[in-house]
């Protein structure tokens, strides 16, 4: 049955295989990943159907939405069928889902947990392929003042000048720091320059009466947080 579907038109499906019918019938949770970027491709090619192209889609990046999102326009159109207006299409809506999880992330603007860390800065560098280190400014009650990116790297590596960042901690007049960086290899264990430069933070908040409360490190859809390891 399913290689006869195969080969048959998605609108000569049953009404509800078909997936904006299924969609509209029995709500967007029902459907699966390929049946959704279907939606948005529309049409497959002459030897699939949308889902089918959905499918092999999906499958070269391992079923993982984090990194379809980090594909190019050039290399969706690779695929039989995908044009730059599809291409586009499917690049739009995770884009509008990464700001959709930033502006939740941004309401809850209390930090109480390291995942609360990881919400507010998972949308920014989760997917990026260079390494940025960033600080959230907190006043006395936990809420954010302020987010700074505080430097943009390499693959494996980005500069901190800890001058730089109590600067503009005590200029937002901060009363608590978080740092936050990524590993774009997806690894989120902490090197020993990490180990080493978030204990020198440490350190220098102290000192400044301006405490460190946590730094974490995002690796796709994971996080490493000093604060939970007993690090900081």
């Amino acid at each position: 049955m399913n290689e006869y579907k195969n080969n048959i038109s998605i609108k000569n499906w049953d009404e509800n295989d078909r997936p904006r019918e299924k969609f509209i019938l029995k709500g967007k949770n029902t459907l699966s990943d390929a049946e959704l970027v279907a939606i948005l491709i529309r049409s497959g090619n002459k030897k699939e159907t949308a889902i089918d192209l959905a499918k092999r889609i999906l499958n070269y990046v391992h079923n993982n939405l984090i990194e379809l999102s980090k594909l190019t326009i050039n290399d969706l159109t690779k695929f039989n069928g995908i044009g730059q207006a599809k291409a586009v299409t499917i690049l739009a809506a995770l884009e509008l889902g990464r700001r959709r999880r930033e502006a939740e992330a941004v309401k809850r603007s209390k930090i109480t947990s390291s995942k609360d860390i990881f919400e507010i800065f998972q949308s920014n560098i989760s997917d990026i392929q260079y390494e940025e280190f960033w600080m959230l400014c907190l006043n006395k009650a936990n809420k954010i003042l302020k987010k700074i990116c505080i430097s943009k790297g390499g693959t494996s590596a980005t500069a901190v000048d800890p001058k730089k960042i109590f600067k503009l901690a005590l200029d937002n007049n901060s009363s608590y720091i978080i740092l936050c960086h990524n590993h774009p290899s997806g690894n989120i264990q902490p090197s020993n320059e990490d180990i080493k430069l978030t204990k020198k933070l440490k350190e220098a908040g102290n000192s400044l009466d301006l405490p460190v409360l946590d730094h974490i490190i995002i690796g796709d859809e994971k996080y490493y947080s000093f604060a939970d390891q007993g690090i900081i």
